[in-house]
């Protein structure tokens, strides 16, 4: 545990004086059978969105309490991880002042939304097994750096980073540590919303855009301390999930074997995957993967990139980000489409 964490020095002043908008559907938390609702000034003529929806998403942060056993008190739900983000940004990060840590190559948003609030960004790059560098990490932290973001599973990279450094990151940094678990679904490894109640200055956030096949709903979810959950929720518009995005998740939640079986399939076409590229004369490295895709080092990735353009495969190119020359990175599709690219690169 970080003993020298203290959540009421990192919070701005102007959040700690918020008050939050109270709207109709949080005054009224009531029994709504057979009421008659004429306080929120909806359209009375019912078509099944003609009300707004729960702005607390209680059903569905029920299921998720259930599915990773963690009390409602500690989630916080988003139109998509990105807002669940941009909230952790604007609630403890002063503009003009403040700075995050990042670890590249990494997912590209922290540094967007960093731009954004105006915070200023501390790179400290992995190191040559897309590890964190713990020691350096820490001694480029200041007063001001108020998040470190860890990305594990990593995007691009597809690697899980080591317990060890990461325990000691969140035991040793002063402000908050972000663990971003997008690809966690793929992966063996333990959540770290397991040790949400030993460590005051975590939060995790994951994703029903990629196990759970929901991207197009746009659903993120954040664990945390009730403390800052509770922070966040003052920051949070009231009804930043809509009632859509909401059914749709129940009913996918609620079919939490089929998702299993998905990632099994997944899982299964990734070692498909990774055994064909292994034999591509152009392939020289495939990175160990915990996630959905792999990334893999060849000869000239612009060149193979646009090659698979050509014929009708969409890949994703990161020769551009660091420690990532000439890489591509191979979502893991279904069978007949993993067959089309093995095709292809073979040809190649």
């Amino acid at each position: 545990m970080n003993t020298k964490f203290d959540l009421n020095t990192l919070v701005r002043p102007t959040i700690k004086a918020l008050q939050p908008y109270s709207s109709a559907r949080d005054e009224y938390q009531g029994n709504s059978d057979a009421m008659v609702f004429l306080d929120a000034n909806e359209n009375p003529f019912e078509n099944g969105v003609n009300r707004y929806p729960d702005p607390q998403q209680r059903t569905v942060k029920a299921l998720l309490s259930e599915l990773k056993g963690v009390a409602q008190e500690h989630i916080l739900l988003g139109n998509g991880s990105d807002e669940v983000l941009d909230l952790i940004f604007r609630a403890f990060c002063e503009p003009n002042q403040d700075n995050i840590i990042t670890l590249p190559p990494t997912y590209g948003m922290y540094s967007v939304l960093a731009h954004i609030n105006a915070i200023e960004i501390i790179s400290v790059q992995l190191d040559a097994d897309f590890q964190p560098k713990v020691d350096a990490i820490l001694s480029a932290a200041n007063s001001n750096s108020k998040l470190l973001f860890l990305c594990s599973p990593n995007n691009p990279t597809g690697n899980s980073f080591e317990a060890k450094a990461i325990e000691r990151l969140i035991s040793e940094f002063k402000g908050i540590v972000v663990i971003d678990e997008a690809y966690i679904d793929f992966s063996n490894a333990e959540s770290w919303i397991s040790k949400l109640e030993n460590h005051p200055n975590l939060i995790v956030t994951q994703t029903l855009s990629k196990a759970y096949g929901l991207a197009g709903i746009r659903l993120g979810v954040c664990y945390a301390s009730t403390a800052i959950i509770e922070i966040l929720n003052r920051l949070k518009p009231p009804y930043n999930v809509n009632e859509l995005t909401q059914q749709r998740a129940i009913a996918q939640l609620a079919e939490y074997d089929k998702t299993q079986a998905q990632v099994k399939a997944i899982l299964a076409e990734r070692t498909v995957l990774i055994a064909a590229l292994s034999k591509i004369d152009f392939v020289s490295k495939i990175y160990p993967s915990d996630a959905n895709f792999v990334l893999a080092k060849v000869d000239n990735a612009t060149k193979r990139y646009e090659q698979l353009i050509d014929r009708g495969i969409v890949i994703r190119n990161r020769t551009t980000q660091p420690g990532c020359e000439n890489c591509l990175r191979f979502t893991v599709g279904r069978p007949d489409e993993n067959i089309k690219l093995i095709k292809e690169l073979r040809r190649l």
